[in-house]
């Protein structure tokens, strides 16, 4: 265990104390020397940890304190290592360009430990291949997303009829064979999916959706459960 594994680890199991807790209760729970939660106990304080007690009394964290947000653990990092190259495979350029800056945020300011594990994460993301490309800027369409306004698109069903629609965007899903934007339509009053191959233009609107986006999602979750994309 990394040392600022350790450290995160040691705040963990102090939160869930009401009353002091010896060093020796946390060394045998951390699975390390008494020497070494004494240690880290004043390294945590330098960091501005509040935590009262000395050595023969027991230790209590006083709440208020948050460790720096980049203290993760080994398994932590991996799935953030792990989901930036799933995304750079398997997202739009744009998010693929921004995962390339978050690794090398991470990298600036993550203590030597860590900064080596990210390097060394061996959780690989496979190419998509089999997909079709977008009609549209995704850029675009996360945009929407994001600012809770509608958009106008024009779309084609498998089929190959056109159709022009108003409609609410709630989410955009990655699948292998396709990107589908999860939606409200105006025009059938219900959810529908949109596969992003087939829609061939994206207006956004300055108007907003009719509804929080967050309660909309919970209301497709609720009836729908999509292995593969659905057509519109």
């Amino acid at each position: 265990m990394s040392r600022s594994e350790r450290l995160l680890r040691l705040m963990q199991v102090l939160r869930r104390y009401r009353q002091p807790v010896s060093a020796e209760s946390l060394a045998e729970e951390l699975g390390v020397s008494v020497r070494s939660i004494y240690r880290d106990v004043q390294t945590l304080r330098g960091q501005g940890a509040s935590i009262e007690g000395e050595a023969g009394v027991g230790y209590l964290l006083r709440p208020g304190f948050l460790l720096p947000p980049l203290m993760f653990s080994d398994e932590e990092l991996e799935a953030m290592v792990l989901g930036l190259r799933l995304a750079t495979e398997h997202g739009d350029e744009g998010l693929g360009r921004a995962c390339v800056d978050v690794v090398a945020k991470l990298r600036a300011v993550l203590p030597r430990d860590l900064r080596s594990l990210v390097d060394d994460v061996s959780l690989l993301a496979g190419p998509a291949r089999q997909r079709p490309p977008d009609g549209v800027n995704l850029a675009l369409v996360r945009r929407s997303i994001r600012e809770h306004h509608k958009a106008l698109i024009h779309y084609a069903d498998p089929h190959g009829a056109r159709s022009t629609r108003t409609i609410w965007p709630l989410g955009l899903a990655f699948f292998e064979r396709a990107r589908v934007v999860i939606s409200w339509c105006e025009t059938r009053q219900d959810f529908r999916n949109f596969r992003t191959d087939r829609i061939t233009s994206w207006t956004p609107l300055s108007e907003r959706i009719g509804r929080p986006r967050a309660t909309l999602l919970r209301e497709w979750r609720s009836r729908e459960s999509i292995p593969e994309p659905q057509p519109g």
